[in-house]
Parts: structure tokens; C-alpha cells; sequence
């Protein structure tokens, strides 16, 4: 697109009238009434009302002068004609009244970016359903071959009609847009075969879009003329692109700069060591002093996006993560604990579940091996000593002492315990007569 002041013919430093004076001079030379059937004189017509709509307001000069034609808030999107009234107060002395048609309506689509293309300012094409002109009548409306156009009879060309009512304050007039050609001014008779009148029809284009360097997610580009065409002559809608960009690999966007993570073991940033990371320019080569802290940034300067609508890149930052290992062989936990007993690092370990289990199965068992132990020792209340320790294991009985006076624990039923030193048979019954209701096996003499 040409910039504006170069189509006004006016430097960057001239004031509102310089401005208008240029505009004046150069609408009259390329209005399309004094060129008639000129094309091009009518496209620059254009370009020149637009650059004065830009020029002559403030906000949106000092907008262009700082963004340039990127900028949506810099750029005209109304009547070219309602300018040119401004400035000449009406139509030019002599011209006929011009009928502008019906304009195109905008249109909305989303366009996915990647990365790598916002930073490059790729120009990327996106299909977009819209009405095009119809290359039969070329929006006319009318047949080529028809009557063509006739002048509305019930605006009589105006497009609008008047009515008058008493109130009461007076008449009052009021104004709308006529019913029968819907404002146009003029009525088709014989409508256009292809597109039935309508002046336009559905197509699916391919519209190509260039990408501002740097752009972000979130952002609205406008494609101008790229909407709907127009009815009898009137101009085409705009497309708004909004963007939405692609998550990517190995960066995290953050405004101009580009973030990485670098992981690296407790004995890389303990030690330290250079590393290869990558960046959109290709791999680069940073260095990790010993002793980096997890959360430490390495900056690497002008890797990072273009600024957008403006000059310079941002940076990358590559963030450093220590990881922590989660599982330790048995050698790397031996030297662990070694290097915590030099560091004097203090490690309480606590047992596991399954070393918790394991110790109270293990009292349990050493208290019922005691208690088996002694049972004999006691006094049985039933009466018989060695059925009550001889008939868990067999080997108890009450009197194995007396005839085997080498064993030296009472009650066992070792195999040289004698006839008498089987519970299950000799020693029961002997107990039980000798004992009566207490049978004392370890008093056998």
C-alpha cells in the first residue's frame, strides 16, 4: 500500500491546511466525473480520499505516523464521497448526482498461525465463502440482454420518499428509504439470468493475507475489499482475520520474548557444563555455571519475536529446572547418603509401610514364641501339665524331666525323653494320674 503522504504529495511535517489544500487540488484532477470510463482514475480517486480521511483527524494520523497502514486504527473504512462533500460542501458545480450502490457486508474468519511464520511475516492464503460480483451482469442487476435499468417511478431516482403529517406543532415531514427499490433509485425489469437479479453470487475463494512481523495470538487483521462484493456499484465488504496462534514444541511466547526450560540433573547444576539449546535461528551453545539454583535464567539477546509495529527482536530466555531423580540405585543412594554425611545434611528416614508391617509381624512372633516357651512352667488348669504344653507341637509332656534327667527344659518332648516323653501318649496319662487337677512336669524327678 502507498503511503499516504506520498499520495497527497505533502512531507511528513505539513500541517491540517497543507493537507487539505493537496486533497483539493489532486480530488478535482482524478474525480471520476472528469474522467469518465477511466479506471484508474477512479482507483486513485479512491486512494486519495482515503489518505485525507487518514491525514486530516488527529488520532489517526499520529496513529499511521507511529504504525503505519498495520495499524486498523490508522486505515478509513467509510464513503469516499461523504469526504469529498466535506471539504467541496456538495457535489462539484456541474457534475450529475452519483448513485452509490448497495455495499458489500463485512466478513469474519479464523486464521491459525504457527510460530515460525509469525516470526518470518509469511503470507498465507485462507478459504472464505462469500458473495462475488456476477460476471454476467457484472452487479448490475439487470440482463445484458434485457431493458436494463429503469428510474424508480415512486422515488422518481431519489431512493428515498417524503411524507408529510399535521401535528400539533405544525407538518412534519419525515423521511425514509423508498419501499420499491429499496433506496437504489432504480427498478430491474428484466433480471439477470445467472445471478437473478441479485448482482452477485456464492463462490469459496482462496484470499491471500500478509502477516505483520511479529504478530501475536489474539490479534484482528483486516483484509480490505475481501468481504462481500456490491450492488450497482457499490464497494465491497472488508475480512477480519482473527488469530489465533499454535502451540509450539519447545517455545513459550511471552510478549516479544521466547521462553525455554532446560532440565538438567542435580550434578549438572551442581557441577556445571555447557549445553546445546535450540532457538528459532538454529542450535546455540550456553554455558551453566556450578552451582545453578533451579528458576536461574540464561538470556540470550535479540532471539527471541520482532516487535511488532515497531524495530528490534525480543530475547529467549532459557529458564533453568533441576530435576529431582525420583528412584536412586543402591549405588547412587550410598553415595547420596555419603555426600549428605560430608555436606552435614541431616537424613531422617523413616520406615515404609511395608518395613512398618513387617517389624510388627516380627514382635508378634517373637512375643508368641516367648509365651510358648513358658506355658509349661505354669499351672494348667485342666489338670494336665502335659497336654497343655505337649499338644501344640507333640513334644510337651508333664513328667519328661523325671525320666530323661539329661534334658535340661522341662517339658520337652526331645525323642530321649523316654516312654514317658511322648505327650501325645505316654506322658499324658502318667501326668494325669500322677498330678491330679496340677500336673507339675518340671518337678519330674
Amino acid at each position: 500500500m502507498a503511503d499516504y503522504y506520498e499520495l497527497l504529495g505533502v512531507d511528513r511535517e505539513a500541517d491540517a491546511s497543507q493537507v487539505k489544500a493537496a486533497y483539493r487540488r489532486l480530488a478535482l484532477q482524478y474525480h471520476p466525473d472528469r474522467n469518465p470510463g477511466d479506471h484508474e482514475a477512479e482507483e486513485q480517486f479512491k486512494r486519495i480520499n482515503e489518505a485525507y480521511a487518514v491525514l486530516s483527524d488527529p488520532q489517526k494520523r499520529d496513529r499511521y505516523d507511529r504504525f503505519g497502514s498495520a495499524d486498523e486504527g490508522a486505515t478509513f473504512t467509510g464513503d469516499i464521497f461523504d469526504i469529498f462533500a466535506s471539504v467541496f460542501g456538495g457535489n462539484m458545480a456541474g457534475a450529475r448526482p452519483r448513485q452509490r450502490g448497495q455495499p458489500g457486508e463485512d466478513l469474519e474468519a479464523q486464521l491459525t498461525v504457527t510460530l515460525e511464520q509469525a516470526r518470518q511475516g509469511e503470507t498465507l492464503t485462507v478459504d472464505v465463502n462469500r458473495y462475488t460480483t456476477c460476471d454476467r451482469c457484472h452487479g448490475d442487476r439487470a440482463d445484458p440482454d434485457g431493458e436494463g435499468k429503469k428510474t424508480c417511478p415512486t422515488c422518481r431516482g431519489v431512493g428515498q420518499v417524503r411524507a408529510q403529517a399535521q401535528s400539533f406543532f405544525g407538518t412534519v415531514v419525515t423521511t425514509r428509504t423508498c419501499p420499491q427499490c429499496q433506496g437504489l433509485g432504480q427498478v430491474v425489469n428484466d433480471p439477470c439470468k445467472k445471478c437473478a437479479g441479485l448482482g452477485r453470487m456464492e463462490s469459496r475463494d482462496a484470499v491471500e493475507v500478509k502477516l505483520p512481523r511479529g504478530i501475536d495470538g489474539g490479534y484482528r487483521l483486516r483484509v480490505a475489499g475481501a468481504g462481500n462484493a456490491g450492488v450497482d456499484g457499490g464497494p465491497p465488504g472488508d475480512l477480519y482475520l482473527f488469530i489465533d496462534m499454535t502451540p509450539h514444541d519447545d517455545f513459550v511466547r511471552e510478549g516479544d520474548d521466547l521462553r525455554y526450560d532446560l532440565h538438567l540433573g542435580m550434578a549438572q547444576a551442581a557441577l556445571g557444563s555447557s549445553f546445546e539449546v535450540p532457538t528459532m535461528d538454529g542450535p546455540e551453545v550456553i554455558d551453566v555455571g556450578p552451582g545453578t539454583q533451579s528458576g536461574s535464567e540464561v538470556r540470550l539477546r535479540g532471539k527471541g519475536m520482532p516487535r511488532l509495529r515497531s524495530v528490534g527482536h525480543g530475547d529467549q530466555v532459557v529458564r533453568i529446572v533441576v530435576d529431582t531423580p525420583e528412584r536412586l540405585s543402591p549405588r547412587a543412594r550410598e553415595l547420596l547418603l555419603a555426600y549428605a554425611e560430608e555436606a552435614g545434611e541431616a537424613i531422617h528416614e523413616r520406615e515404609t509401610l511395608l518395613e512398618r508391617v513387617k517389624s510388627l509381624f516380627g514382635a508378634r512372633r517373637k512375643e508368641r514364641a516367648a509365651s510358648d516357651g513358658s506355658g509349661p512352667a505354669g499351672s494348667g488348669a485342666d489338670g494336665s501339665g502335659a497336654e497343655a504344653s505337649g499338644g501344640g507341637n507333640g513334644g510337651g509332656n508333664g513328667d519328661g524331666a523325671r525320666d530323661q534327667a539329661g534334658d535340661p527344659e522341662p517339658g520337652c518332648g526331645e525323642p530321649g525323653g523316654g516312654e514317658h516323653g511322648n505327650g501325645e501318649h505316654g506322658g499324658g496319662e502318667a501326668g494325669a494320674r500322677r498330678g491330679g487337677k496340677r500336673a507339675v512336669g518340671a518337678e519330674g524327678r
